[in-house]
């Protein structure tokens, strides 16, 4: 199954909250201040399907993963092996 993600405009930033320059230089207080205020920003959203397909695959029992596992499921065998190799530990 695969997810789509689409691009969704970011929501708009706040104004940024002028701090008090630690440095003597009130140049090297910009620069500072201002590479921090930059830079692209990314928001991923999922859809309803995906977020049920990802909440029924955490309330499924040890019986229900071991029963998919056993009939090729991949995610399930991997589950399976990370709690044996977790158990041993």
């Amino acid at each position: 199954m695969a997810i789509a993600i689409t691009p969704t405009q970011a929501a708009p930033e706040a104004a940024p909250v002028a701090a008090k320059p630690v440095a003597a230089d009130p140049k090297a207080a910009t620069t500072q201040s201002a590479s921090k205020a930059s830079g692209p920003k990314d928001t991923v959203t999922i859809s309803t399907a995906a977020a049920q397909t990802a909440a029924q695959e955490a309330s499924e029992t040890p019986a229900q993963t071991a029963q998919e596992a056993s009939h090729g499921d991949p995610q399930a065998a991997r589950l399976l092996a990370k709690e044996a190799a977790a158990k041993q530990a």
